[in-house]
Formats: structure tokens, sequence, C-alpha cells
């Protein structure tokens, strides 16, 4: 009887967590249904259509797949920008989980002025809006061209395959950009260090262990769902940038002539399968990793 009790409290504790956890992401999914649900099937419909905007209207010619074969294989310029967009996503994030974790650790730590430093480095998140992200990349402060056209780095370049040698470069213009975005990350991790109970790095320094070893063997394991949470964030934050070559070139070809409003769509449906293509690959890389641990 005490058994069945038991067992009945945890399932009634268990539903009540999870009625608060729906109730928690009801207004995200209400949202969604009543403002992007029908924009996304309007979109779709365009995207199998040759969409012309006059004065009368707009009309629809239905082309069935042709905008989506258009683009994966008579468009090299899309093609080369997803390519692109895809390795410098995959070499952008881990430096941005690196860099996240390591700045948590450090406002972990018992500082002065510890709140300032959060401010400082949070600070990023609130004024990168559109305009603002804008014009600082096109007065070239959030990247360094000249770190690229040192001899030693040109040296290097081109030592480097073809389809290495764009991220590569990317990576050394705009690592400034790419450590804008670690706002959120750094919050994110600085809440899940502080969940780690300080009673266990006690015993493990009682039992020997040093600083290293402790990173390595109590606090990346106890991180290693957050990782997940972390790339999965950083992926989609990456993906919808305003600056983002690909997001560029579909929303200039929505008024060019050779393009319009249905080849944008047909873009837009395959950058976004691309994106989930990415998300799916780390998330389960991750997550086995997060199983092990």
């Amino acid at each position: 009887m005490t058994v069945i009790r038991r067992s009945q409290f945890s399932l009634r504790y268990q539903t009540r967590q999870a009625l608060q956890g729906y109730a928690f992401v009801l207004p995200w999914i209400i949202g969604f249904v009543l403002f992007s649900m029908a924009p996304l099937f309007q979109t779709f419909r365009y995207s199998l259509n040759q969409v012309i905007v006059s004065a009368t209207g707009v009309e629809q010619t239905y082309v069935q797949w042709q905008n989506y074969t258009k683009a994966l294989f008579t468009d090299p310029t899309f093609i080369q920008l997803v390519i692109e967009y895809a390795i410098e996503t995959l070499v952008s994030v881990p430096i941005i989980m690196i860099f996240s974790m390591v700045i948590a650790m450090f406002l972990n730590l018992r500082l002065r002025f510890k709140g300032i430093f959060r401010t400082i480095f949070f600070l990023p998140v609130v004024i990168t809006s559109g305009p603002v992200i804008r014009e600082l990349v096109s007065q070239g402060a959030t990247s360094m061209p000249q770190i690229a056209t040192s001899p030693a780095i040109l040296r290097f370049l081109e030592d480097l395959p073809r389809t290495l040698r764009s991220p590569v470069e990317y990576l050394l213009t705009s690592f400034i950009l790419i450590l804008w975005f670690s706002g959120v990350q750094i919050l994110i991790y600085l809440a899940s260090l502080q969940k780690i109970d300080r009673s266990i790095y006690e015993a493990a320094a009682i039992d020997g262990a040093s600083a290293w070893e402790s990173f390595w063997k109590i606090t990346l394991p106890s991180l290693s769902t957050t990782n997940v949470v972390v790339a999965v964030y950083t992926i989609i934050t990456l993906s919808h940038f305003s600056e983002n070559k690909v997001v560029r070139y579909i929303y200039a070809q929505t008024y060019d002539i050779e393009g319009g409003i249905g080849y944008a769509s047909a873009m837009s449906f395959l950058y976004f399968a691309v994106l989930v293509l990415i998300l799916l690959v780390v998330y389960l890389l991750l997550m086995s990793r997060a199983k092990r641990a």
C-alpha cells in the first residue's frame, strides 16, 4: 500500500511538473499559431509559384518544384553561400561555447564588482539591433581585416584547401563579431555553474584532486546538458543574424527581376532545411556525450 501511494504521489508530481512546463511554453505556442503558422504556409505556397506583384495585385503561376531545382542546380551563388554558412557556423559555435564557458567560470568566482563584469559581457546583446550592428559592420568595427593581409597569414591560407580557406579567413577577421554573440551563453553557463553543489568540489579536494582534474571530472560533465542548450541557441542566433550572407542574398532575390518572391521563398525553405540538419547533427553529437557523462 505504501509503495502504491509513493508511486501515485510521484506520478502526480511528474504530472504537475509537466503541466508547469507546458504552461510556460503555452504563450509561445499560441503566438506561433496565431502569427507565424499562416505566413509560413503562405510562404510555402509562394515557393511553388512564380509570383509577380503588380498594381492590380499578386499574380501567381504554379510552377511546381522549379524554384527549388533552380536554387539547387542552377544557382551556384546560393549553393556556395550555404556551404560557407554551414562551415562558418560549425567553426564559430565551438569558439563561442568555449569563450562563454571560460568567462562564466571567471564570473562564478568570488570577485569584487562581479555584477559590473556581468553587465559588460551582456551589454552587446542589448545593443546589437539590426541598424546598430549594420553600422558597426559597415565601419569595420567588428572585424580585423589586417590580420588576413599579413604575409604569414597569407602563406598559411594559401596552403589550405579551397573549402577551408574561406571559413578560416572568416574566423581570423571576424572573431570580434563571433565573440559578440556570447552574452546569453555566458548567462546560461553561469546559471548552470551555480547549480553545482560546492560540496562535490570540497570532497574532490580532500581526495587530492587538482583544480584541473575537478574541471574535467566534475564541472565539464555537469555542463553536458547545458552544452546542448548553448549550441542550439548559438546556431539559431547565427543563422537568423541580419548580416548573414545567405539571409542577405535571399532578401536581395525577393526584389530581383530574375528571382522574385517565389524563388526567395524556395531558398528560404532550403536554408531552413540546412539549418535543421546542422541542429540535428550537433544535437546528436552533444547528447551522445551527455549520456556518457
